[in-house]
C-alpha cells in the first residue's frame, strides 16, 4: 500500500490482515512506522534511503509471501521506481491509498501537516515532509486504487479484500 501520510494505510492494512486471518490465510502487515524503529531505523529520509527502506521491506514481504503468507505493506513508498522495481522483482500489487490533501490536512492526526505548513526558519517546522515539502510519485498504474475520503475504512477494507481474492482465484 502506498499514499500520503494520514490516509488510512495501517489502520485498512490492519483491518484487511484480520479479515484474512478470518477467512482462513495467513497474513501480516509490515507497517513502514514500525520498521523504521527496528529494521530500517540505520536509514534516514533522503531519496537512496527511502528507496532502501522499501527495497528491505520488499524483501521481507517477498520472504513471508515464499512461505505462503499475504504481506501487506503498508508504508508511504513515494518513489514510482522502487514500486516498479518490487513489482517486477516480486511481482508485488501496487494498492494505492489516496487521499486529497485538503482531507490530509484537515485528518492531521499526528499533527504532522501543521508542522509542515509553518513559515521557514520556524522552530517546529517540519521539513522533507513527503507530498508537501518532499517527493510523492503519484502511482502511474496502480493495481488498486481506492479513495479513503469516499469511504469508511471498513468499506475501503473489504473492498481491498475483493481485490485480494481476485488475485488468489486467478492463481
Amino acid at each position: 500500500m502506498t499514499g500520503l501520510s494520514g490516509a488510512g494505510k495501517s489502520t485498512i492494512a490492519q483491518m484487511v490482515s484480520d479479515q484474512l486471518l478470518q477467512l482462513g490465510f495467513s497474513a501480516v502487515v509490515l507497517d513502514g512506522d514500525a520498521y523504521r524503529k527496528t529494521l530500517c531505523s540505520d536509514l534516514g529520509f533522503s531519496k537512496a534511503d527511502r528507496m532502501e527502506n522499501i527495497r528491505r521491506l520488499g524483501s521481507l514481504a517477498n520472504t513471508y509471501k515464499m512461505q505462503g503468507t499475504i504481506a501487506i505493506i503498508a508504508a508511504i513508498n513515494p518513489i514510482e521506481v522502487v514500486r516498479q522495481e518490487l513489482k517486477v522483482r516480486y511481482n508485488a500489487k501496487v494498492v494505492w491509498v489516496d487521499c486529497p490533501m485538503d482531507v490530509l490536512i484537515s485528518r492531521d492526526t499526528k499533527g504532522l501537516y501543521r508542522r509542515a505548513f509553518l513559515a521557514d526558519g520556524h522552530p517546529e517546522k517540519l521539513t522533507n515532509f513527503t507530498g508537501v515539502n518532499d517527493i510523492y510519485d503519484q502511482p502511474i498504474d496502480p493495481d488498486f486504487h481506492v479513495n479513503t475520503s469516499q469511504g469508511t475504512p471498513e468499506v475501503i477494507s473489504r473492498q481491498i479484500i475483493g481485490f485480494i481474492c481476485s488475485l488468489i482465484n486467478e492463481n
